[in-house]
This record gives C-alpha cells, structure tokens and sequence, in this order.
C-alpha cells in the first residue's frame, strides 16, 4: 500500500485565457503549484490566499501528496487511491508529477478522505 500526507492550508483551482501569462502571484505558492495551459484555458493550482479576488477560481480545495517517487512503469497508483476516494463519495482532482501523484479534495472532506484511504490500507505520514 501507498504513504501519504496531507499539506495544510486551502488550495484555488483558477482559470484564465488560454492566452495569459503565468502570473506572478501564482508563484507565491511554495508547498504546490501545478500550471497547465491547453488551447482552451491556462488552469492553474496554487494557495488560495495569493489569488486576487478577480480571478474566476474554485476555492476550498485540501492537497494530499502521494509520497513517492514511484517508477514510470508502475500501475494501478492513483486508482488505489481514487476508488476508495469515490466508493467514499469525495469528489478529486488528481495531478502528476515527474515523482510522485497529488490528489486534491474539498478541504469539507479532507477527514472523509484520509478516513477512506486508511482504511483502504494507505498510510498516513
């Protein structure tokens, strides 16, 4: 089974034009900061208390880091995590990196998750 940890604090889910730059509140964020630009949106996730309040974002997001770094061919990681995560009925949003996988939940459910993973056989560090 996996280690994880929780990060305290409160995570935005933020969208700007696909044409924008990164901007540099979002590099404020020290813990976690994940930019993704596709041909329809710049998503970013970053702390919640460096987005100016004008930014079309969803707050109230709690960050959970699947503590790695886990090889490129191992399987089956984030849906260890994920089904438990859905059986328990807590929505995600997962992220990958070059190490390790991230998964945020509404911080309202950050106990209702650490709950499920735990006793899916996932340990907390």
């Amino acid at each position: 089974m996996l280690n994880f940890r929780t990060h305290p604090g409160e995570w935005a889910i933020c969208k700007l034009s696909p044409a924008s730059l990164i901007p540099a509140w979002a590099a404020q964020t020290k813990t976690f900061l994940s930019i993704t630009r596709t041909p329809a949106e710049l998503s970013l996730i970053c702390e919640a208390n460096t987005v100016p309040p004008d930014v079309q974002c969803q707050r109230g997001w709690a960050a959970i880091e699947l503590i790695g770094p886990f090889p490129f061919e191992l399987t089956g990681i984030l849906a260890s995590v994920l089904h438990p995560l859905a059986a328990a009925g807590v929505p995600i949003l997962a992220i990958s990196t070059f190490d390790t996988d991230w998964v945020l939940v509404p911080a309202t459910q950050l106990a209702a998750a650490v709950q499920a993973l735990t006793e899916a056989g996932h340990n907390k560090s």
